[in-house]
């Protein structure tokens, strides 16, 4: 099972990845509504290229590490990302599903703008799933 749910995170973080790679390369599909913006008629800062990138990176990054926990990829990694990565990876998403009480997550007071709609529909309950999904790893794997 552990397999399984590894192997969906990797195509989901490979997904957002990609998208990433399209956006820092001038792409428009998919940009509307995934800035946070204090109200519906602020524009959002978008970043540039480089932290676009290393954001892309850094997703992919999570993709692999779960099909090395599974043990599909083969890679040593250093022991404190082998005995906490999983653990790490679980808070992280399920503090964004939570959110920071403005403008992220399921207890956001900023719910009126394009980003917060898409937030309480398809953000935060993406992260709270990988959440929950990564403990599956974790505690099963």
């Amino acid at each position: 099972m552990a397999k399984i749910i590894a192997i969906l995170l990797f195509f989901v973080f490979l997904f957002l990845s990609l998208i990433h790679v399209y956006w820092a390369f001038g792409g428009k599909w998919g940009t509307k509504g995934v800035y946070p913006t204090p109200d519906a008629q602020t524009p959002p800062k978008n970043p540039g290229i480089v932290p676009t990138l290393i954001v892309a990176v850094g997703l992919f990054g999570f993709g692999i590490f779960y099909l090395i926990k599974v043990r599909i990829v083969s890679a040593v990694l250093p022991l404190w990302l082998e005995k906490y990565g999983l653990w790490i990876l679980m808070t992280i998403f399920t503090v964004r599903a939570i959110g920071d009480f403005k403008y992220l997550g399921f207890f956001k007071k900023i719910k009126n703008t394009k980003f917060g709609q898409n937030d309480t529909h398809y953000f935060a309950p993406l992260c709270l799933i990988i959440g929950i999904l990564t403990l599956l790893i974790a505690v099963t794997g």
